[in-house]
């Protein structure tokens, strides 16, 4: 009891001391959810219920938010909650999607792709843009008190102003955004290898901002030594080779974070036109 009131009360003092990000319009938050979608899926409505030959788990939605099989990973599964947020939210969704996934494999999952159950999921997936936009952002907007929670009292501080410094401008909020639904918060004790984490809160940790930099190009910096790290760490063999194919795609994304405007971001992923 003793302890739970101690972390309780570490949630609230964390909490209080959240400052809320700059406020965005409505046409940056329609960006930031367009953004996620084409780096998620390429801007291809059929990649909204997606299987990658690399995993061992489908991806859906426009974040592609994980859903398990009877196999559990040490990653965030993030498809289940996104199903509960959408009802709370008045859509209504097929009982199919409120347990375990029902696919044991991708082999089961793309011979079903064209179905009447991936075809109707699309359907929700394409009409609920919006929703799903605001249910990562939400997610992103809880993470601060979560990380502030997990470290000792002399670390918050730090992290506190790097979060803050990126809700300053458009691109600094899309960057936690984007990051926090790409690779989590970095809470999770299962989501380590050999110790290290790889979530938003390692990535605001190792922001090292160089003179004239902005808070938004040491995110980007930060981000792809985390995730490279993260790679080095993998366990040898089959999970490091997965990891290592990725990596590419990885790094230019964190790349991305560190433009100047959200316009910059949207050109050179529609169009390739990249600073």
């Amino acid at each position: 009891m003793k302890a739970f009131l101690t972390l309780l009360l570490s949630l609230v003092a964390v909490s209080c001391r959240a400052q809320p990000a700059r406020p965005l319009s409505n046409d940056q938050v329609q960006t930031i959810g367009r953004l996620i979608y084409l780096a998620e899926t390429g801007g291809h409505p059929r990649e909204l219920t997606f299987w990658d030959k690399l995993e061992d788990f489908p991806s859906l939605g426009i974040g592609h938010f994980i859903w398990y099989t009877s196999r559990r990973w040490r990653y965030e599964e993030s498809f289940p909650p996104l199903v509960a947020y959408l009802e709370a939210h008045g859509v209504a969704m097929p009982d199919w999607t409120k347990g375990v996934c029902p696919w044991d494999n991708k082999a089961q999952f793309d011979a079903d792709l064209d179905g009447p159950r991936l075809t109707e999921l699309r359907r929700i997936l394409l009409s609920t843009f919006a929703l799903q936009t605001q249910y990562i952002m939400d997610r992103r907007n809880q993470a601060l008190p979560a990380m502030l929670a997990s470290l000792p009292a002399g670390q918050r501080d730090a992290v506190q102003r790097a979060f803050d410094s990126l809700g300053a401008t458009p691109v600094g909020a899309y960057a936690t955004i984007d990051y926090v639904n790409f690779k989590g918060e970095g809470t999770k004790p299962e989501e380590r290898y050999n110790g290290q984490g790889w979530g938003l809160l390692q990535v605001l940790q190792g922001m090292r901002p160089r003179s004239g930099e902005s808070a938004n190009a040491a995110f980007a910096r930060s981000c792809a030594q985390v995730l490279a790290r993260r790679v080095a760490n993998a366990p040898a063999g089959q999970q490091q080779q997965r990891e290592r194919k990725f990596l590419p795609n990885w790094t230019e994304r964190c790349r991305e974070y560190g433009f100047s405007s959200l316009d910059q971001v949207l050109a050179c992923k529609e169009h390739g036109r990249c600073p």
